[in-house]
């Protein structure tokens, strides 16, 4: 990454990254800038970021579809060529995600597909109905990975040998509380 590029912490409560800068609406979290990541459009430059870590941030914003989509707007406006977004949220079917009032917006891989012209396009020659994101507000993100982490209980059982990848996969289809963050 081009080191005059800035990196950027969005949504950082109380997760300060050093070499960072830590953005975050509440002053009493004491952030580097204190931004209101709904208020539009943001305070950085065009093509100025090189790096952004939601940390289980990003399902707490975007309280209207229209607001969710100028997040993404700007994420891109101000994110330079091959930036690297990484995205850490609870799982929607976990209760850290269920229980929080202030979540607002289930964040999953196949939600941020959405968001990719490439995977929009794929779709509409398929003649699948999923919206084009991507094409609709001309962003392009790519999901580079995507990792399922079990809860404590589930990540034993496999270690364990005490189910199969199968019936994990199943699980985690199927019921809450077996995938804690994506």
């Amino acid at each position: 990454m081009d080191g005059r590029l800035l990196k950027l912490n969005l949504g950082c409560g109380s997760h300060k990254l050093a070499g960072w800068v830590n953005v975050d609406k509440e002053p009493a979290c004491a952030p580097d800038r204190v931004v209101d990541l709904e208020s539009l459009p943001w305070p950085f430059e065009s093509d100025s970021v090189g790096a952004v870590m939601f940390r289980h941030s990003l399902e707490h914003l975007g309280r209207t579809p229209e607001i969710y989509l100028g997040i993404f707007r700007e994420l891109y406006r101000v994110c330079a060529r091959n930036a690297e977004v990484t995205i850490l949220a609870p799982h929607p079917r976990h209760d850290d995600f269920i229980s929080d009032p202030t979540h607002v917006r289930a964040i999953t891989p196949q939600g941020l597909e959405l968001f990719s012209k490439k995977k929009n396009r794929e779709w509409a020659d398929a003649g699948h109905a999923n919206t084009p994101l991507g094409l609709y507000l001309d962003v392009d993100f790519e999901i580079v990975r995507a990792t399922l982490r079990p809860t404590a209980v589930w990540r034993e059982r496999l270690k364990k040998g005490l189910v199969r990848e199968s019936e994990f996969a199943e699980a985690v289809r199927h019921y809450n509380n077996v995938i804690r963050e994506i």
